[in-house]
């Protein structure tokens, strides 16, 4: 009897242990994949980081997105962040240039870039996406507005004399002191006589004083007619009458009407007379 106790009351038991101890493992990994995809959601709901600017009376707000890290090399880190501009206020905002400054947890400096804004309509919004290199890891940003500080540059022409503009707006007669601000320019010059000029020209804010831009201008290989509407036709011009101008130009004429013409600039050509072939004196024998 005591045998026959002692077999039905251990086997439940162990039975019961062995359900426990299989059972445990997998209340273990249901934990792990409960921590891992909770943590997975909150990488995904990790809240933007939301700027404006100026803060007094705010005109342009930023929302950068999560910093997405792209590439490491020598110890660098590439990231990305889709970052959304909106203007706040009921102009159009031309131009604004902002040093973004990228901090790490502890607040210190580990990155910079410059982000530039160009012809915002009032209440649009933009977004771009935003790329960089840090020292470390960033988790907060901070604004330095470096659209009102300007540039002084001298702008010379080969040869002086010429009209200058400036993003389409005139700005004086070269050698001209111009100030710029920080980011892309447009420069066009132009001289009677010489074909008009032009550069690309991007302003960093480490750009000291003092500097200069040269542009060469190429003398004209061409009759020049300009017309009152502001555009100009470059050919050869062939006829000139009281009612009418023909200008010949890849290899078709075209003729404006007098009213249409403002302005006709004639290059000047050497033209080389060829001497008559000479005649044979010799006489021909008579048949």
């Amino acid at each position: 009897m005591s045998v026959g106790l002692k077999l039905r009351l251990h086997g439940p038991l162990q039975c019961d242990r062995t359900l426990a101890q299989m059972a445990r493992p997998q209340h273990i990994y249901a934990i792990i994949a409960l921590l891992a995809f909770t943590s997975v959601v909150l990488a995904k709901n990790e809240p933007p980081i939301i700027l404006t600017w100026p803060t007094d009376k705010p005109a342009i707000k930023l929302t950068f997105e999560k910093f997405r890290e792209t590439g490491s090399y020598s110890g660098q880190s590439s990231f990305v962040s889709d970052v959304t501009i909106k203007n706040l206020t009921d102009k159009q905002i031309p131009r604004v240039s902002f040093t973004v400054y990228f901090l790490d947890k502890n607040k210190v400096r580990v990155g910079d870039r410059l982000l530039q804004i160009s012809e915002l309509e009032p209440g649009q919004s933009a977004k771009i996406q935003f790329q960089f290199n840090a020292v470390g890891f960033p988790v907060s940003v901070s604004l330095s507005s470096t659209s009102a500080k300007t540039i002084p540059l001298r702008i010379i022409s080969v040869p002086a004399g010429a009209r200058l503009k400036v993003d389409g707006q005139e700005a004086g007669t070269t050698p001209v002191m111009v100030r710029l601000t920080v980011g892309p320019h447009q420069l066009d010059l132009t001289k009677e006589g010489y074909a008009p000029g032009g550069t690309p020209l991007d302003v960093t804010a480490d750009e000291l004083p003092g500097g200069s831009i040269t542009v060469e201008l190429g003398g004209l290989s061409r009759d020049t007619v300009e017309l009152r509407d502001g555009s100009v036709v470059l050919g050869d011009v062939v006829s000139v009458s009281m009612t009418q101008v023909t200008v010949r130009g890849e290899g078709k004429e075209q003729t404006y009407d007098r009213n249409q013409v403002k302005k006709i600039m004639l290059v000047e050509r050497q033209i080389i007379q060829q001497a008559p072939a000479a005649q044979s004196t010799q006489e021909q024998p008579h048949r």
